[in-house]
């Protein structure tokens, strides 16, 4: 029996185990299982190596960045972005792969429009550094909003109505408005939006979260992160299927 699994804290709302558990059903595969690790800390991982017979797994929030340092190799993506959200195992070595960038463009690309050509990046995550690395190849400019100020980016109270009338594309990759939190959202002033803006949520679940709903009500094209994640997901799949 092959073993997958998810490496995140918390995962009581995980998307994968459920997502998996029902493609081996539909797809008739018997000699697969899935399993959610929910670790405190990513140093909990060597103990599930040891104990598990794993032949990959997914990582999800918040270990995307400090997986790098349980790698044996890794892609071009993961070496250039510094985040991992797939790990194969062969011959007891891992090799990280980051299969975000995939879903994130192949779905947010079926909304983007002519006029979307600067965008803010909510959140300076695992999650966003796959965002950064696929408008850079869309040649879309961006800023991340944190609420530290850096080097090159805005603070939530800097965003103005000059800056929002600018970056008309919001991406908010943070978990903030993900069940059972579904009262919060990011700090914007929504008031400023119109239907030329495009607010896309990596947050699943719920499908609509009040960053969207806010969003929608200003007539702004919205999309969660449901197809991203199918996506990422089918990806990894094929991933660990590799001969």
């Amino acid at each position: 029996m092959k073993l997958y699994g998810l490496i995140g804290y918390p995962l009581s709302h995980s998307f994968s185990k459920k997502y998996f558990d029902e493609k081996f059903v539909q797809e008739n595969i018997t000699n697969a299982v899935f399993e959610n690790f929910s670790i405190a800390n990513i140093n909990l991982l060597k103990n599930i190596l040891l104990r598990k017979q794993l032949q990959g797994f997914a990582i999800t929030i918040p270990y995307k960045k400090e997986i790098i340092t349980f790698l044996n190799e890794s892609n071009d993506v993961v070496k250039k972005i510094n985040a991992c959200n797939c790990v194969t195992i062969k011959n007891g070595k891992l090799f990280g792969y980051n299969t975000d960038v995939i879903g994130f463009e192949k779905s947010f690309i079926q909304q983007l429009k002519p006029h979307h050509t600067k965008a803010l990046i909510l959140g300076t995550g695992g999650a966003a550094a796959a965002v950064e690395y696929v408008l850079q190849k869309l040649n879309i400019s961006y800023k991340f909003v944190s609420r530290i100020k850096q080097e090159n980016n805005f603070i939530y109270n800097e965003l103005s109505e000059v800056v929002i009338n600018e970056y008309t594309v919001i991406i908010n990759a943070t978990p903030i408005g993900t069940y059972p939190n579904v009262n919060e959202c990011p700090t914007l002033p929504y008031e400023l939006l119109t239907a030329k803006h495009y607010l896309y949520d990596l947050v699943y679940n719920p499908s609509e979260t009040k960053f969207l709903r806010l969003g929608k009500q200003k007539s702004c094209t919205i999309k969660n992160g449901y197809d991203m994640l199918v996506l990422q997901a089918e990806e990894n799949w094929k991933i660990w299927n590799e001969a």
